[in-house]
């Protein structure tokens, strides 16, 4: 799970964890890294390339991003959770994404696209203070699971108000429970 929220006691925080409770109670394995918290040496894909040259899926910056995204190869389910910030994700969740360029092996003349990612499920977890721009702000994540042809759900809360006050929604930490266990359950039966 990558939790893109800055806060560690904001909504997305709560979702994260309370996802994590639900996938953990089938018995599934989960490991949360803040994305907040990663050494970079670039705030995000430089365009260098040079992972496209390479045989192994793995950004060359080397930092906790690279390591991070590498590891996205060893298991079922990727998890991506952010608060909405300008209708997007937070600059923290965006620019791990955007390395994720590295994960992908693009064959322009014959057309083609390969990446250890196809068939994981991919979920999007999502805050927003109001219900403005929900639709906009969790649409790059339905596409990249589409493109990828992972399975996707998602779990976006609007109206979660301030900092913390998702806790107050009713409702809200069982939908976010149920997700992780109902995920990590169809994981299993695969």
């Amino acid at each position: 799970m990558i939790s893109g929220s800055p806060r560690k006691d904001g909504n997305t925080a709560f979702l994260v964890e309370w996802f994590a409770e639900g996938a953990r109670s089938t018995g599934a394995q989960v490991d949360i890294v803040r994305a907040a918290d990663l050494e970079r040496k670039a705030a995000g894909c430089t365009s260098c390339r040079a992972c496209q040259k390479s045989a192994v899926y793995r950004c060359v910056i080397k930092d906790e991003v690279s390591d991070c995204l590498a590891r996205f190869q060893g298991v079922d389910v990727i998890v991506m959770a952010s608060p909405l910030y300008f209708y997007g994700a937070s600059s923290q969740l965006k620019g791990v994404m955007d390395r994720m360029f590295s994960l992908y092996k693009w064959d322009n003349a014959a057309g083609t696209m390969q990446t250890p990612l196809k068939g994981k499920a991919f979920v999007f977890l999502g805050s927003g203070y109001e219900d403005i721009g929900l639709d906009v702000f969790e649409r790059p994540f339905q596409l990249t699971a589409e493109y990828t042809k992972m399975t996707y759900a998602s779990l976006v809360v609007g109206n979660a108000g301030e900092s913390g006050d998702i806790i107050k929604l009713p409702g809200v930490r069982k939908q976010a429970c149920e997700l992780g266990a109902r995920i990590a359950r169809f994981v299993e039966s695969e």
